[in-house]
């Protein structure tokens, strides 16, 4: 029984033009492109851009407008009064003592 044999350097151009070829004389087989079915995938492929491209669009306005609402709110609302130094003095002592409190 042969071992196996490495194919030499013209065994593997004889192959790879062989390959070649075949793929040629596939594509050259394949029946050409009916114009009018180009046609109806051109005109798909461009509604189905303007539709995402409309859709891409509201989603625009969409966030605009939140961030205008958000904008608006933040404007309305009063902003949080600066606690003093004493009042935050307070609460750090209440968490404390609640902390103390869980411990017993």
């Amino acid at each position: 029984m042969a071992g196996y044999k490495e194919p030499g350097l013209e065994a593997r151009r004889a192959a790879a033009a062989s390959a070649r070829d075949k793929a040629l004389a596939k594509l050259k087989a394949k029946a050409p492109l009916d114009p009018a079915v180009q046609a109806e995938r051109i005109a798909a492929a461009q509604a189905r851009e303007k539709a995402q491209a409309e859709k891409r669009e509201e989603l625009k306005a969409k966030k605009a407008q939140e961030l205008a609402e958000k904008a608006e709110l933040a404007a309305r609302s009063a902003p949080a009064p600066v606690p003093t130094e004493a009042e935050r003095k307070a609460a750090r002592d209440a968490k404390y003592a609640a902390r103390q409190a869980r411990k017993k």
